[in-house]
């Protein structure tokens, strides 16, 4: 695909069935007299991986003010000027003019640069920008110090989290065992084979005088992460409050283990928070969620987080009536498509690691079995929220349908539909009925949910030749 298709394409997400602008595209009435600004968005694209594209010709309320060829011409003119002289680097940027739904509308595509970071020429380093949920924004010092890591070829895995120990100081600070166990392996009775197997996971590096530690042997199987000076603050904090908001904290629980070492027991703990208890003859504790689904958006939480976000960590809160679940780092994919869309990480060698280790899925499967999985407990659906430098993820109690909002209904309904679609199907009143535990006498009901989610835009007919409500299907609007 050219960009020319990529570029209508991710306009179609943007403005459909929600608008709202991507990291890779940013609307644009017309030309800001504000060269430094201009010169900040083509910055921020050069260093966004992918690139991205400025659209001219669609307003911030996503309505559109065709352009004219005159105007079109000038911020031809003017980009390429910026382009050329007002970065680090001089770049080329590339135009096209086309009609889109009766409107003319103005593509500059800039690519993603080679030797990053690109910053504004006559300023430092510091002054370098990226795209973050759809805005352009200043770099942090980290993050502009894992662009030139990331520039060189060495991703945050492979980097260093303590140089030069001894065989026997890193079997002690790595938990080798676990390694041996989830991996289905034997350990050996030498130490210096078993430091020599961790290396092939890319766990350490042996130098002449010891051993390195990279920051996936330190993330994943750490001990204790505060040993490890630079990844102290990317531990896990759990926190559970009394009632609804986060005024009355009742407990607060920060993880010393690496993110294998102490994934189940991360997971149990947050379901023993979670619990219900019921009396019975047998005491016994009902989970509130399924446990398939804070696995998975928890393993999604540690493997998605942008580690040069400073100042933020995975984080759990555990309310009343709902959990969040928030990582550092906007969403690489738009969060209307994470059910359909093949699963995309920046962080790939953690991400192939978790998955051969048994932690988290790579077919994007993960979140398919999760939202089945909250189905079948006929809990509200998931919502996932994005913010300039974080992705969070919230999962609500059980609640009568008569208590739910009308864009819970919809938002239910929607990722049914994606759910269905990823089987090779199309819901009906008949499914839509059985995911919300609506008796088959209140088919109405159905209807109207299916009625209001067809006005969101977030589903389509599947054949829009059959005319009879009773037996039309439905599939997701991206079908």
């Amino acid at each position: 695909m050219n960009w020319k298709e990529k570029a209508l394409d991710i306009l179609e997400d943007s403005l459909y069935p929600v608008a709202v602008e991507l990291n890779e595209l940013d609307w644009k009435s017309g030309l800001s007299c504000k060269t430094e600004r201009l010169a900040q968005h083509l910055c921020a694209f050069s260093n966004l991986k992918g690139g991205g594209i400025l659209v001219f010709g669609v307003n911030d309320d996503a309505t559109f003010s065709s352009m004219t060829k005159e105007a079109c011409d000038d911020i031809i003119k003017k980009l390429g000027n910026i382009a050329k002289n007002n970065l680090s680097s001089s770049i080329s940027v590339e135009h096209w003019t086309t009609d889109y739904k009766g409107h003319a509308l103005l593509f500059i595509h800039i690519s993603e640069q080679m030797d990053k970071p690109i910053h504004l020429r006559g300023k430092e380093i510091w002054d370098s920008y990226t795209r973050s949920a759809g805005q352009t924004v200043k770099m942090s010092r980290s993050q502009i110090k894992s662009l030139i890591a990331d520039s060189q070829g060495l991703s945050f895995e492979q980097r260093i989290a303590k140089e030069n120990v001894s065989t026997d100081e890193l079997l002690s600070l790595l938990d080798y065992n676990k390694y041996f166990e989830m991996s289905g392996k034997e350990i050996p009775k030498d130490k210096q084979i078993i430091a020599r197997r961790l290396e092939e996971f890319g766990l350490c590096i042996q130098t002449e005088e010891g051993w390195h530690i990279t920051n996936m042997g330190a993330i994943l199987f750490a001990k204790n992460i505060a040993e490890f000076e630079g990844l102290k603050s990317h531990s896990v904090i759990v926190r559970k409050y009394a009632g609804s908001n986060n005024r009355d904290l009742l407990s607060e629980q920060i993880g010393g283990l690496g993110y294998v070492v102490g994934f189940e027991g991360l997971v149990d703990y947050i379901m023993k928070l979670t619990s219900v208890e019921e009396i019975g003859v047998v005491r016994k504790m009902i989970p509130a969620y399924p446990q398939i689904a804070i696995r998975e958006f928890v393993a999604n939480a540690l493997i998605h987080q942008d580690f040069a976000v400073e100042g933020m960590q995975v984080v759990v809160e555990i309310f009343d009536n709902r959990i969040s679940i928030t990582n550092p780092g906007a969403p690489l994919h738009d969060v209307n498509r994470l059910l359909d869309l093949p699963p995309q990480s920046r962080n790939e060698h953690l991400a192939q690691a978790m998955f051969l280790l048994g932690i988290c899925e790579r077919r994007g499967s993960g979140i398919d079995r999760a939202v089945e999985a909250i189905e079948s407990m006929l809990l509200p659906a998931a919502k996932i929220t994005k913010g300039e430098n974080h992705t969070r993820v919230f999962l609500f109690m059980q609640k009568e349908l008569s208590e739910m909002t009308k864009q819970e209904k919809i938002e239910a309904c929607y990722q049914h539909a994606c759910l269905v679609y990823e089987d090779n199907r199309a819901i009906n009143n008949q499914s839509v009925r059985e995911r919300f535990g609506i008796d088959k006498n209140q088919s109405s009901v159905a209807s109207r949910i299916i009625a209001d989610t067809l006005e969101s835009k977030k589903i389509k007919l599947s054949d829009e030749n059959i005319t009879s409500k009773k037996y039309s299907t439905y599939i997701p609007y991206y079908a």
